[in-house]
């Protein structure tokens, strides 16, 4: 019979909770802390101490609240000094920040990256972009980098078996960046709809909410689902590939080697095909259909309308399968779903069953198009939070 956890083991499970608090929530009094963690005040204290002994954490007087006695002490990540590299491969661009405890953006890069882009021809940028943004104070500390794509990864060792829109299958992209940043800490690869998910939930759009669908959309789409609050990713990692799900048999090939899978009905190449504009591509090009859409081009508009009614059908699946309090829109369906918003809703309404959506709500990311960077940097910042002393 295995005894109870150690007094260390509990006190570094309870330095992880504290430093995770002020991580997702920012600046937060003692007296906050002491509330919302459930320990009392000597331990608080002395944890905070910990924290900051490590370079974790600072604690500075609390402004004058106007309320009688001492002021609690505030705590404060140092984002400054504590930061991880938050990395993307996303369709049409190579994204890189420099992100600090806190969640705080403190520098970053991005270019343009051209489609058939190869797997060294993605990572030689982006490890010139780490060596670009290692101007840091002294005394500060990186605790690894996040790489977050758009395609299947094996959750075991960050394998991209599966980017279709890229057009890389079995790519080693891990260590094709270590061989090229070198030693700046553990890499972790992560997919970019469940990075994104993991970050609206704790932060954005849907916070508070602990069931919610994050639909990342370009060329693919992919979904990041929370579950009761934990990520529901399957066996191997690769659970959300909603973008795959048959929902047109009689439909378009689709780059999977299937039929008529719901990307084949929302994703940029068939809104380009009805808009007329074939020819084009990427985010600039659907930006180009939605605002003629606004513009009142009858065209664009009957391009916009076909993929909000095929958008609203497969959310309405989703909804009966996850009863989600939130299904946010990213990627490029955030901004159909800005010009699309009657017909996504009322297809939706049609399909989805009353008892399952009835408390749902339809939301845009509120973190933009940061939420894949900061969600990548989570991958890195994992290790830190769960035992901060390691």
């Amino acid at each position: 019979m295995r005894a109870g956890p150690s007094q260390e083991e509990v006190r570094r499970h309870n330095l992880g909770t504290l430093l995770r608090y002020v991580h997702v929530h920012g600046a937060t009094s003692r007296a906050e802390l002491t509330t919302r963690l459930g320990l009392n005040r000597s331990t608080i204290g002395a944890l905070t101490a910990d924290l900051t002994a490590a370079g974790l954490v600072s604690e500075r007087t609390q402004r004058d609240t106007g309320r009688a006695g001492r002021p609690s002490l505030v705590v404060r990540p140092e984002s400054s000094t504590v930061y991880a590299y938050a990395l993307n491969i996303e369709v049409d661009r190579l994204r890189a920040a420099r992100v600090g405890l806190g969640g705080r953006i403190l520098d970053r890069r991005e270019a343009p990256r051209p489609r058939g882009m190869q797997v060294v021809d993605a990572v030689q940028p982006l490890a010139g972009f780490i060596h670009e943004m290692r101007d840091v104070p002294s005394g500060s500390r990186c605790v690894g980098v996040g790489l977050a794509i758009a395609g299947m990864v094996r959750r075991a060792d960050g394998m991209v078996r599966l980017a279709p829109t890229i057009g890389w299958k079995d790519e080693p992209v891990g260590d094709a960046l270590v061989e090229e940043i070198g030693d700046v800490g553990p890499v972790t690869v992560g997919n970019i709809a469940d990075v994104s998910a993991l970050v609206e939930h704790s932060r954005g759009a849907a916070a508070g909410r602990d069931n919610v669908i994050y639909l990342y959309g370009d060329v693919g789409v992919g979904a990041g689902i929370i579950a009761g609050g934990k990520p529901i990713t399957g066996h191997g990692g690769y659970g959300g590939e909603v973008g795959h799900m048959v929902v047109n048999p009689q439909g378009r090939p689709c780059s999977c080697g299937s039929r008529g899978c719901w990307e084949t009905e929302i994703g940029e190449y068939p809104l380009l095909r009805l808009a007329g504009r074939g020819d084009r591509s990427g985010r600039e090009a659907v930006l180009g259909v939605v605002e003629a859409a606004m513009r009142g081009d009858w065209i664009a508009q009957q391009a916009v309308r076909h993929v909000g009614e095929w958008l609203g059908l497969g959310v309405g699946n989703l909804v009966n399968i996850f009863n989600p309090e939130a299904v946010i829109f990213g990627g490029t369906l955030r901004d159909l779903y800005l010009v699309a918003a009657a017909q996504i809703r009322s297809r939706l309404t049609e399909v989805a069953l009353p008892a399952c959506r009835e408390d749902l709500r339809l939301r845009t990311p509120e973190l933009g198009r940061d939420a894949a960077l900061i969600g990548a940097a989570e991958l890195a910042f994992e290790r830190l939070l769960a035992d901060p002393l390691l």
